[in-house]
């Protein structure tokens, strides 16, 4: 209570009741500001309020088709933080509209002076074949050229509690004898989701340099194959890994597409595999030399990147076979 009576400074977050948003509501929370998080399903959000004291953190509806409800999220904001994004398309859901329009939104509604952080990810390309790469790049133009003194947030793929990243292997994993890897030789820098929030929150400090791109990639770069054998590793289980070749892929991913349709998205979502993913995965997914060179990484930012090993098994044991509980026998 006494750092907000210091730092009464009112900070909106679109799209904070995700994995990558309620890290960053705690991380704003300890700071001591006071944050409004802007969602569309308010009644679905209570789960962050915990996260900070008693009236620090209010939930409002805002829907980036509805361009007014954008604004009043960002009436007399202090800061304004884009988190939104979606890694498939689901009915009205699609990348232009969420990642290139809402971005835009967001950032038409921001009143000129006031810190914007978007978070868009790394291969965000406008001229990508990949519509989620390309609506990223979009996305970030976007905000620039309306606010050239925006921070723009590029992590690698993330992991912590509650991932979609490695739960989603440790759950095929689980149920599957094999593993088809799509892009199994593609690289990947996971990173700490709770590191790409203490980025965002410095940025709200005002710590980092406005109109710049930071890559944000843990201390490793993995194959997607090194990646599941990590994940094989920390469960406990033997299973066969079967790479996929892009052309296969694509027929399988249209497959499974079909499928979601036919089932009214109720395919279950480890078994979900977009044509777009394919092409996704078909480049890696590393920090460029450029962003380490001009230091926009953790390390230029003086941040020490956490490792997987020291937070990816304590909610990856679940998916062995007798839970966490290990029953060794003597020798």
């Amino acid at each position: 209570m006494d750092a907000m009576r210091q730092s009464p400074k009112l900070v909106t977050v679109f799209g904070g009741s995700g994995f990558l948003g309620r890290n960053v509501v705690r991380a704003l929370a300890r700071r001591g500001y006071r944050i409004r998080v802007a969602v569309r399903r308010p009644n679905l959000a209570f789960h962050l309020t915990p996260l900070g004291v008693v009236g620090q953190i209010q939930l409002v509806q805002a829907n980036l088709r509805f361009p007014d409800s954008v604004a009043r999220a960002t009436e007399r904001a202090d800061a304004v933080v884009n988190l939104v994004g979606i890694l498939s398309e689901t009915g009205r859901q699609s990348f232009d509209w969420v990642q290139r329009e809402g971005a835009a939104e967001v950032a038409a509604a921001t009143p000129a002076g006031v810190p914007v952080v978007h978070v868009s990810a790394i291969g965000a390309d406008a001229a990508s074949p990949s519509a989620y790469a390309r609506t990223k790049g979009e996305a970030e133009a976007a905000v620039l050229s309306l606010h050239p003194d925006a921070v723009v947030v590029r992590p690698s793929v993330m992991f912590g509690q509650g991932d979609s990243f490695f739960n989603r292997f440790g759950s095929l994993a689980r149920m599957l004898p094999v593993l088809p890897l799509v892009g199994a030789e593609t690289r990947f820098q996971p990173v700490f989701v709770g590191d790409v929030a203490e980025v965002v929150a410095r940025a709200v400090d005002g710590a980092l340099a406005g109109g710049q791109v930071y890559e944000l990639g843990g201390p490793e770069v993995r194959t997607l194959r090194e990646l599941v054998e990590y994940v094989l590793a920390v469960t406990e289980r033997r299973r066969m890994i079967a790479p996929v070749p892009a052309r296969v892929a694509a027929i399988q991913a249209r497959i499974l597409e079909i499928a979601d349709a036919l089932t009214l998205g109720l395919l279950p979502g480890e078994f979900k595999l977009t044509r777009d993913q394919v092409v996704l995965l078909g480049r890696d997914n590393v920090v460029s030399d450029r962003a380490r060179a001009e230091g926009r990484t953790l390390e230029g930012l003086g941040l020490a990147a956490c490792g997987m090993e020291a937070i990816v098994p304590e909610y990856l044991t679940r998916f062995r076979k007798t839970g966490q509980f290990q029953v060794e026998r003597a020798a």
